[in-house]
């Protein structure tokens, strides 16, 4: 199957288990994998036959940007539901939302949370 990535999308948000990130917010970055049939877009060159990487972009912005929740378990389902669900043509996607800056002490790149999800 063939696939589409829309990497390192970056947002500023207010999600978190502890009050100061829902008060303060924090950047996160977001990287889809959407698994789908591209042979009719590579064929006929029309982007209607594919998935447009603007709205794709546009439907994460608006859940990270949106309500605040706790988990980032929480984001990549809201985002894997909603792919899914606007884009009828995607047959699975996967969400990795990274937190860079989380309050844990210590020395690390971030943490991160991975989910794929598909329509069976």
């Amino acid at each position: 199957m063939d696939k589409i990535y829309v990497n390192g999308m970056k947002f500023y948000g207010y999600h978190g288990v502890f009050p100061e990130e829902q008060k303060l917010g924090q950047r996160f970055n977001i990287d889809v994998m959407l698994t789908l049939d591209l042979s009719k877009a590579g064929l006929s060159d029309d982007l209607d036959a594919t998935v447009n990487y603007k709205e794709v972009y546009d439907a994460v912005k608006e859940i990270m940007e949106g309500d605040s929740v706790k988990l980032l378990e929480s984001l990549a389902e809201s985002i894997s539901a909603t792919l899914l669900g606007k884009f009828t043509s995607i047959d699975e996607t996967t969400v990795k939302v990274i937190k860079p800056d989380p309050p844990i002490p210590g020395h690390y790149d971030s943490v991160a949370v991975e989910i794929t999800r598909g329509r069976g």
